[in-house]
This record gives C-alpha cells, structure tokens and sequence, in this order.
C-alpha cells in the first residue's frame, strides 16, 4: 500500500467513467448524490484495503445506461442494483458464475454494451443539441469546445479528459449563475429512498437487472480478475471473491440510497494507465469522494441540478464512446452478427428482450439450426478484382 504521486494518479483515472453516469443520474432521475458519493467512496476504501490493487468502484454500466436514456427513478435504479448483486452473490457462493459465463455468448453480452454505449452517445448527442443556443455558457458551441478538450486529452496518461471538462462545466456554471458560490453549506443531504413499491421492482428486474447480469458477471468479475492477473501476477483478484464484493456492497450500501456499484476491467486499465499500482490510489479516491459528500454534498446536489446540459452531454457521449468501443474485439462472422442482432434488438425494443433475442439467436447459431456462410478468400479476391 503506497500513497504518493504515482498513486494519485492513478486515483483519477477511472473518473472517465464514474462522473458522467453519476451526474447523469443525478441530474436526469433524481439519484440522491450524497450517499451515491458517500458509499462510493467507502467501497473504495474497503476495496483498497481488501485486494491491494487499484481495483476501481464504478456506477454498473447497464442500469446506469438505462437509468439515463430511459428515466428510470431512484427507486428502479436501487432495486436494480439490489437484484442484480443478490443474484451474483448466490452465483458466486454456489459456484454457478463459471456455468453463466459459458452458457451466455461473448457477442450477446458485446452486443448489449454496444446497444447501451449508442444510446448514451445518442443521449449526449440531444443533450448538447437540445440547449439550442449557439453561444453562452450552456450552449452548443460550449459543447464542441468540451468535446474538443476531451479529444485532444484522449490518451493522455496525466490528466483525464472527462475531469478536465467536468472542471469546465463547473466553471461555466457558477459564470452563468455566481449566485450558488456565496449559497454553499456544509453537510449531506440525504433521505432513506422509498423501496415499497411492487412496479418499481418489476420495472427494475425487466429493464436493468436483466441486461446487467450478463456484464456483471463478465465484465466486473472474469475480465477485470483476467486484466489483474495480467499487471499483479503475484497477486492477482480471484474470481470468487471479486463477485462477493459485488455482491456485498450494493445489498448492504443499496438500501441507504447508494448507486449500483460493480468493479471492472476497464477501470483497472484506466487507473493502471495513470500510475496506480497498489491499493492505496482507490484509497486516496475513497477519501476525497467520502470528504465532498460529508461537506459538500448538499451544495453539490444543487450545482448538478443547474449544471450544463451542454456540458453533461459531452461526458455522456464519451461515456458511451468507451462502452461501446469495447465490442471490437470480436472476430468472426458470427459473432458480429449476433452481436449487431442483440443491439438492434436492444435499441428497437428495449435491453431485456434485446438480450433474450440475441442469446435465441446465438443459440441457434450454435445448433447449426442457421448457418452464415463464411467469407472465402477467393470470393474476397474476385470482388477486389472488379472494383480495380
């Protein structure tokens, strides 16, 4: 456990991501943002010290994607992350995690990210459009410049982009209304949400906890436990208990109002990316958010409520760029079909059936009940020649 300059680094790292879902759900369903940020940051703590390694805490993509393009509220956004964690805990305990993540295809849960990652581009894209204006603090043109800003700090390894811009917004904020700077106070602001309601669990197992399950388990315990093993040989997250902290985490800190939480490989890429290597980066994260939430978590709620639409587009959008890039590591015929099958099916209909018709369809594939035929070498050759 280190704490210095490299480790801060890499603190900042996955802010790429955790920022815009957690401002985007603030801001479009009503997500209370002191305990989101409190619970947040205490699982980074907790997580730090239990692997030893920079493993990120982030917003769980799925219900987090459906959460902002389809306004799910608090409520559904809560219960989905309770359903979600109690199944892959029961997966975890009962050894089933191996089994789901072999019977579920790669290309249905590509297909699924690929579907979220274009509707939070889709959502950025109305976002920055939808303010109307060409010119102001909260205009298109602040959104071209944000979206400038984070494509020239894209790959840079000292400062995120979406920090960068998230600043911007910031600055564009109190510009437009100065008022809010000489109306901060201190302490949290947080009531118990309401979990009674029967729709809002059926709402919350159809459109999030379905869709979300699959990239859990793949995503937040196989990939990032793999990614680990690659940068920490010696001590390397095992799959098990990465899934039991998912688990634990959101049944205990879920009920309180916190976010849906999950771990995942990109994250541990982007925090390795900025310097972290051991715990102590997610520690230092976990102090900072507890910090602002406990202090300011009030004033911040305000702030995000009249940040700028321009501004929170831009982050979504990036968001949803690094979602859906993630599906290029898909090879053959195949698997591209069935990957653009389930997020067409996805973004027509909704996540849910669009993973249930994604993984019919692969399964049928698998039985050689259908057959795409491959692309030959030769055919390939023959159609060069004409166009040449």
């Amino acid at each position: 456990m280190r704490f210095n300059r490299a480790e801060l680094g890499g603190a900042l790292g996955d802010l790429g991501t955790f920022i815009p879902l957690l401002a985007g759900m603030v801001h479009r369903c009503g997500l209370q943002l002191s305990p989101a940020l409190f619970f947040a940051g205490l699982m980074n703590v907790i997580t730090g010290l239990t692997f030893g390694i920079p493993m990120p805490v982030q917003p769980m993509k799925a219900i987090a994607a459906v959460a902002i393009t389809e306004g799910l509220s608090e409520a559904q956004i809560i219960a989905a992350g309770i359903v979600t964690s109690g199944v892959v805990l029961f997966l975890a305990l009962t050894g089933l995690i191996d089994w789901l993540n072999r019977v579920i295809p790669r290309s249905v849960v590509r297909g699924l990210q690929l579907a979220l990652g274009l509707k939070l581009l889709m959502g950025g894209f109305e976002l920055v459009a939808g303010t109307e204006v060409l010119f102001g603090w909260d205009s298109i043109g602040l959104g071209v410049l944000c979206a400038t800003a984070v494509l020239l700090l894209y790959f840079s390894t000292r400062l995120p982009g979406a920090l960068v811009v998230f600043g911007a917004g910031i600055v564009a904020l109190l510009a437009a209304q100065p008022s809010l700077l000489y109306e901060i106070t201190f302490g949290m602001n947080w009531h118990m949400p309401v979990l009674n309601d029967g729709q809002s669990w059926t709402i919350a197992i159809w459109r999030g906890a379905i869709p979300q399950i699959p990239l859990t388990t793949l995503n937040s315990v196989v990939a990032v436990c793999a990614l680990s093993l690659d940068y920490f040989p010696n001590r390397s997250a095992a799959p098990k208990k990465v899934a039991i902290s998912v688990g634990l985490m959101n049944i205990i800190c879920c009920p309180f109002g916190a976010m849906p939480m999950c771990h995942g490989a990109g994250g541990l890429a982007a925090q390795y990316r900025f310097g972290g290597r051991t715990g102590g980066s997610v520690v230092l994260l976990g102090v900072a958010k507890m910090t602002l939430a406990v202090l300011l978590g009030g004033s911040l709620l305000v702030w995000l409520q009249h940040y700028p639409k321009s501004v929170l587009g831009v982050l979504l959008l990036f968001s949803g760029l690094e979602l859906a890039m993630i599906c290029r590591d898909q090879r053959t015929r195949v698997d591209y079909f069935v990957m653009l099958i389930t997020a067409g099916a996805c973004m027509a209909l909704n996540t849910a059936i669009g993973f249930v018709i994604g993984w019919t369809m692969a399964a049928l594939l698998a039985r050689g009940i259908f057959r795409i035929q491959p692309v030959s070498e030769n055919n390939t050759t023959a159609r060069s020649s004409k166009v040449s």
